[in-house]
């Protein structure tokens, strides 16, 4: 056969293949609302910048009839491209073919792409939209995604794994997710549950949508398994984009250099604080007047929100911030949002992105519900994470710093390199008014008017040991700061410690509190 006739026959083959589950499924799959997995996968990478790897596997199934099955690809597409010309590797379930279900080539396909990932030191991004696991294949289904769950586990802090739910991510499928580094779902498209509605009314007698299940903002605003919400495809891939400009590529290397901009000017952080300790603010204003051109990147928005998370640039490189939200809680610390801290400094030391921590909180949140849901196992996690980190960390204590909150939001005693407070500062075991109460108690109770007695002693404590100096006299932080200064401080001491190193014991792996 000439070469050319050879050559119109791949075309014809390669055309057949990309149609996924035909004409049909591809219109029943926009009539959801979903683009097809290839098409996704194109509005996600650069322009031509796609080469597929793979196409032409199909599944080796004998059983009920599979043998008689023309699955094309096995329902994953897998391949390497660039975003903004930077190396990524990338997967996409096609739920065109067989509804996206993973059976055992289907799953070494994306085995393949995982291990080319991690040897390649390339992000990985995989876009799930699948049944779960092909039933006609039983174990060795299983063993598909047990082969994706090792691999997720073995190249996590060593390139980033990025999540994009767009359809159904059932059973053992959210379990991958689960393992990577960020999830991104988007609305009324991304479902994740382990176990759907039809078995919990059949095992529990309870009614239950998928959307109300594990819907996209079910998974953003109550479960924290969803970093990042998006209210379209086309939003999240442009999420996606932002994220990936902000991150190395992998664990040896530095995030991108931007060129350096100043803050807007409408974000003066001496103008946002309030100088009533009691009244609220929102802390990603005060990041915005320190950071290039005032963009700063939240993950987890909606989750635990009052623990301020993500990315901003300053000097043109990229710094993660962990932050109390006194607009919410008064920025406690409590289950969720330790986790949610925690998780995040971790990511940042594992990539090489130093820590800036904005402190004003009054503790950890008090309670039973609070208590039984293991607070101090959970709180733990933020003082391992910051202990644990050896990237460069400063922190700056805007106003409350007391108690257990105080030594957890990346203190001295957890070897933050650099710590500042402003002059508004408290830095406390406990509030000042809570203190004078227990203190002085004899001596309010006894006096003729116990109220102004009470105040008297408030604003004794306040004076004596509410405030930044005491702390400062000790070597507990190294300078009290005016607040228009803490830009001007930050890059100082972002600069001075690139070259930081630190040696710790030598060990396997640390027991965190998990």
């Amino acid at each position: 056969m000439p070469l050319k006739r050879k050559i119109q026959e791949l075309k014809k083959k390669r055309e057949e293949v990309q149609m996924g589950g035909g004409e049909k499924a591809i219109e029943k799959q926009m009539a959801m609302g979903k683009l097809t997995a290839r098409e996704r996968i194109l509005s996600i990478l650069d322009e031509d910048s796609f080469n597929e790897y793979d196409l032409f596997v199909e599944h080796d199934a004998r059983d009920f009839n599979m043998d008689k099955k023309k699955l094309h690809g096995d329902g994953v597409i897998i391949g390497t491209g660039t975003i903004d010309y930077c190396p990524v590797c990338i997967f996409a379930q096609d739920f065109t073919v067989a509804g996206g279900s993973l059976g055992s080539m289907h799953a070494r396909k994306i085995t393949k792409i995982m291990d080319h990932a991690l040897k390649m030191k390339m992000p990985l991004i995989g876009i799930n939209d699948s049944g779960g696991a092909r039933i006609q294949e039983g174990v060795n289904s299983l063993a598909g995604y047990g082969e994706i769950f090792f691999r997720n586990t073995i190249s996590s802090g060593v390139i980033p794994q990025i999540s994009v739910i767009l359809g159904p991510c059932a059973g053992g499928a959210v379990y991958s997710p689960a393992l990577t580094d960020f999830v991104f779902v988007v609305d009324n498209i991304s479902k994740m549950f382990i176990t759907g509605p039809e078995v919990i009314k059949t095992v529990i007698g309870e009614e239950i949508s998928m959307e109300e299940l594990g819907g996209a903002r079910v998974q953003s605003e109550m479960t924290g398994n969803a970093h990042f919400f998006a209210e379209n495809e086309k939003d999240c891939f442009e999420q996606i984009k932002s994220l990936l400009s902000f991150i190395p590529p992998n664990n040896d290397k530095k995030s991108k250099v931007y060129a350096p901009k100043d803050p807007k000017p409408e974000f003066k952080v001496e103008n946002i604080v309030p100088g009533d300790p009691t009244q609220p603010y929102d802390i990603r204003n005060v990041i915005r007047g320190l950071v290039d051109n005032s963009d700063f990147f939240e993950v987890q928005e909606l989750w635990a929100s009052n623990m301020v998370i993500g990315f901003g640039r300053m000097n043109g490189e990229t710094v993660g911030f962990v932050c109390n939200q006194p607009l919410v809680l008064a920025g406690v610390l409590d289950v969720d949002s330790s986790d949610k801290a925690a998780r995040f400094i971790r990511y940042c030391d594992s990539f090489n992105i130093p820590i800036v921590t904005l402190v004003d909180l009054p503790g950890y949140l008090p309670g039973v519900d609070q208590e039984h849901a293991g607070v101090i196992r959970h709180g733990a996690k933020v003082l391992y994470a910051y202990s644990e980190a050896t990237v460069p960390k400063v922190t700056v204590i805007v106003r409350k710093a007391y108690g257990g909150g105080y030594i957890a939001m990346g203190s001295r005693h957890l070897r933050a390199d650099f710590v500042f407070a402003w002059p508004s500062a408290e830095i406390a075991v406990m509030g000042p008014e809570g203190a004078a109460n227990i203190i002085f108690r004899k001596e309010i109770t006894t006096a003729e008017d116990p109220e102004k007695m009470r105040k008297q002693k408030v604003k004794e404590y306040k004076e004596k040991f509410a405030n930044p100096y005491v702390a400062a006299a000790k070597g507990y932080i190294d300078s009290v700061i005016e607040p228009e200064e803490t830009r001007k401080v930050l890059l100082h001491c972002i600069d001075v410690s690139k070259q930081k190193q630190i040696s710790m014991p030598r060990k396997k792996h640390g027991i965190p509190p998990f």
